[in-house]
């Protein structure tokens, strides 16, 4: 198992991409007792990321942090939205910090495209969350090209054997930001009221 804390210097997954394609394991468990959250590992099977959500299922704030409990992303539901609106805040923000966020996330009621879950912004460029159906967990994240970013599935095993619905398979194609995709993923959990 994984140390939380190890001795070993670990580089800032907070900027994290790479060349290749990755393969993050998502357990939608939090490692405090009592609690709701997720925790992130990477292909070595190594914890790199983890949400911590003290308060209900669906809380209006959470945090993003690395192995360390260091804020990546605050992540905050705006107030009176009919559809649900997350905005995404690098760090630790508080309320009192006029700052845009980094990312923004909103809820999509669409009758033409029931698949279209979610539209995010990130910064000038536009993605969608798209529902892989609705007894499936899964769902991608799609750029306006339609090409996929990143796809979260029900994790399943090279035996054939699929694992509860709490453990999901996050594949991230290559150049992304890592944590950001986390973030989204845990947006996307959180308007499931899964966290």
């Amino acid at each position: 198992m994984a140390k939380v804390h190890p001795q070993a210097p670990v580089s800032d997954p907070c900027c994290m991409s790479s060349a290749g394609r990755e393969t993050f394991t998502i357990w939608m468990k939090s490692l405090v007792c009592h609690t709701n959250g997720c925790t992130v590992f990477d292909s070595k099977g190594e914890i790199v990321y983890r949400v911590e959500n003290y308060d209900s299922k669906g809380s209006s704030e959470v945090h993003l942090m690395d192995l360390r409990g260091k804020v990546l992303f605050t992540i905050q539901k705006k107030k009176l939205q009919i559809f649900g609106c997350w905005n995404g805040y690098r760090g630790n923000f508080t309320v009192t910090k006029k700052e845009k966020p980094c990312f923004q996330v909103k809820r999509c009621c669409s009758f033409l495209r029931r698949d279209l879950a979610c539209q995010v912004t990130v910064c000038f460029n536009k993605y969608w969350i798209v529902s892989l159906g609705r007894k499936k967990q899964g769902f991608k994240i799609v750029n306006l090209a339609g090409d996929i970013v990143a796809e979260v599935k029900q994790k399943q095993l090279s035996s054939g054997m699929v694992l509860g619905d709490d453990v999901l398979t996050l594949e991230v194609e290559p150049y992304i930001d890592h944590s950001l995709i986390i973030a989204l993923v845990t947006v996307y959990g959180l308007i499931n009221r899964r966290l």
